[in-house]
């Protein structure tokens, strides 16, 4: 979550008009994200979340995001649901924007995870999979591989200003993945995204997944492999395998992952690591000044990519034989 787009108070009244949310009573923006302008709302009827789709986010991925979350809602899955506005649409717009109003979502995310909460996303993550399964709405991932070329030719001749000797790091990372990856594994709709800050726990409960705007299809095991970069690395740049395998074991608890799966899983978190590192690069030296949104260090997944290039199998992970 971010804010790019300023807002005030006579639009947002006038806007709120459109749904079935009672009065205004205060609103601010929300720092953290990259993507797109948040705001927390309070009303007379109670808390929302305010989404504007910037730039960066197609329109018309707008309803397979939406359409996604209430898919996963009547299932049983915990997540935000788009609100209707009075004439029954999802989407508004404000201050030339898209925007939808979103329910609020109780709980707060973990700054210092520990294995138990790792093994609670694991478990989250695969029953989103299976919940996902029959959501009828298709979005390809535009950020696998030539996706993470595109974004690196908008940032390669200033890379060495963020490390010298980066250039030609990634180019050769890059050659190496779009050679390697892989075709057949199995597939579905995926979060992309399942950071910390988009699971909320109340205590040691998980208590739901936000934050659907990257969500697409491609391979499940992919998404795992996201949240082993996202939740299984310490401050200091170490993997911590307790972490690694309370996660796996949460998520075979509930979904099998396949010997092929299994084997890819390093591949495909070298390329997870690569997709965050070129998306944080990216951020880190286009986002202009003055916009109240939390920038990324790169360099963070550059680490992480590292350590997944001398990884030999999945058992490096904590995947048990």
């Amino acid at each position: 979550m971010a804010v790019y787009t300023d807002i005030n108070e006579v639009d947002l009244k006038a806007f709120l008009a459109e749904y079935h949310t009672g009065s205004l009573l205060s609103f601010k923006g929300i720092a953290e994200g990259v993507e797109n302008s948040n705001f927390l709302l309070h009303t007379t009827e109670g808390a929302l979340i305010l989404t504007l789709y910037e730039k960066r986010v197609d329109k018309g991925d707008l309803p397979f995001f939406l359409g996604l979350m209430h898919h996963l809602a009547d299932r049983g899955l915990n997540c935000p649901l788009p609100l209707p506005r009075r004439d029954g649409a999802l989407l508004g717009e404000l201050s030339g924007r898209p925007a939808a109003l979103i329910s609020f979502l109780e709980g707060m995310w973990l700054r210092k995870p520990e294995p138990v909460h790792c093994a609670a996303v694991g478990k989250a993550l695969a029953d989103m999979h299976l919940k996902s399964e029959g959501f009828a709405l298709k979005r390809a991932n535009a950020l696998s591989v030539a996706g993470w070329q595109e974004l690196w030719a908008k940032s390669q001749d200033r890379a060495d200003e963020v490390q010298a000797g980066l250039g030609e790091e990634i180019d050769g990372e890059l050659a190496f993945l779009s050679q390697n990856w892989p075709q057949d594994l199995t597939s579905g709709v995926i979060h992309a995204d399942l950071f910390p800050d988009n699971v909320f726990f109340i205590g040691n409960t998980l208590s739901g997944l936000i934050d659907f705007y990257f969500a697409c299809n491609d391979f499940l095991a992919y998404d795992l492999a996201i949240c082993l970069n996202a939740w299984c690395f310490e401050k200091d740049g170490s993997y911590n395998i307790t972490k690694g395998k309370a996660m796996i074991e949460g998520y075979l608890g509930t979904r099998a992952l396949s010997a092929q799966e299994i084997a890819a899983l390093p591949l495909l978190c070298r390329g997870s690591a690569l997709r965050f590192f070129l998306t944080r690069l990216y951020d880190w030296l286009m986002t202009p000044a003055g916009a109240l949104v939390v920038k990324k260090d790169p360099l963070e997944y550059l680490r992480k990519l590292r350590f997944h290039q001398a990884v030999a199998t999945a058992a490096d992970y904590g995947l048990q034989a």
